[in-house]
């Protein structure tokens, strides 16, 4: 009896810590979704409310070996207006080393797209959206990329402030507000969502692009410190229902849940940061397109590819 009634127990702790775990789950997939939907509650009608309607299909490569590159795109668009890329990256996500690594593309950076021939890079999006830059960004540096996320630039403010309640501290080397619609004054401070998008727009100083892609950086490292905080991690499902009508993306959130989770896990790794064209390796030119940096392509090539792969390390 007694070895019968030590089964009878086992099997009843098994049950319960089976059903235990089941309402776990229940509980933590209820909360995702009331999340996700309270944030788009909140959310106003972006841009890119309608999520693969925007663009033409991208025809991203499928990941490998747990790596994962995502093409960033800030747009700055004005109703059904696509305009140029403002901002071109690169993200880099080892689902195994939970290492990620941003490459910033200078929008000025003279290449050959297909079938419009040597333009700007920045002018692909205009021309036909995420699809063509990948085609530019595959022709170019060989390249191949994933997935791809379009963000208003109102959105990164909203995102921004969602992150990060309380604020993002920085250092503004000097008055910047030429072109951004404010005044930011020199000095250590903590910026909100309208002020970061300010800060991390400016360019009208002796450093232009190079101080904006700069800071850009500067910015995205910090807000990515703020999301593989535990808080940053469970506040994600929401930040998801915000940021949805101010990004078009076709990652799909157990995707991004995942990558948020494996962010967590390697919290104490540094994100690695590189600018393209690397230095020393193009010329300040004009062209029949405008000023451009011409550069030297097997050079950056082979200095991104370097970059993104993790031999690298």
């Amino acid at each position: 009896m007694k070895r019968r009634e030590r089964k009878s127990t086992k099997r009843k702790r098994i049950r319960h810590l089976l059903l235990f775990v089941l309402i776990c789950v229940i509980a933590a997939g209820v909360y995702v979704i009331t999340q996700y939907y309270q944030g788009l509650s909140e959310a106003k009608d972006g841009p890119f409310k309608d999520d693969g309607t925007t663009f033409v299909p991208f025809e991203g490569s499928e990941a490998r070996f747990g790596e994962i590159n995502v093409l960033l795109i800030g747009s700055d668009t004005r109703g059904d207006e696509r305009g140029l890329s403002d901002t071109i990256m690169i993200a880099h996500y080892n689902q195994n080393t939970q290492d990620i690594k941003l490459a910033s593309i200078m929008r000025d950076t003279y290449v050959e797209i297909p079938r419009h021939g040597m333009q700007k890079i920045n002018a692909a999006y205009a021309f036909d959206g995420p699809e063509l830059l990948r085609q530019t960004l595959k022709h170019n540096f060989d390249i191949n990329l994933n997935y791809y996320a379009v963000v208003d630039f109102e959105g990164f403010a909203k995102i921004t402030d969602m992150i990060a309640p309380d604020g993002i501290e920085v250092d503004v080397p000097h008055q910047m507000s030429e072109g951004i619609g404010m005044t930011l004054e020199p000095g250590k401070q903590v910026l909100h969502g309208d002020e970061l998008l300010g800060y991390v727009r400016f360019r009208k100083d002796e450093e232009g692009d190079y101080g904006r892609v700069k800071r850009q950086q500067e910015v995205i490292t910090k807000l990515k410190d703020e999301v593989v905080s535990l808080q940053g991690f469970v506040k994600l499902p929401k930040l998801l229902g915000i940021a949805d009508p101010y990004i078009d993306t076709n990652v799909d959130n157990k995707t991004i849940l995942s990558i948020g989770k494996g962010l967590i896990s390697g919290s104490e790794h540094p994100m690695e940061t590189l600018r393209i064209p690397v230095d020393n390796s193009f010329q300040n030119t004009r062209t029949d397109v405008g000023a451009v940096l011409d550069i030297d392509i097997e050079q950056n090539k082979q200095a991104l590819q370097d970059f993104l792969s993790e031999d690298s390390k």
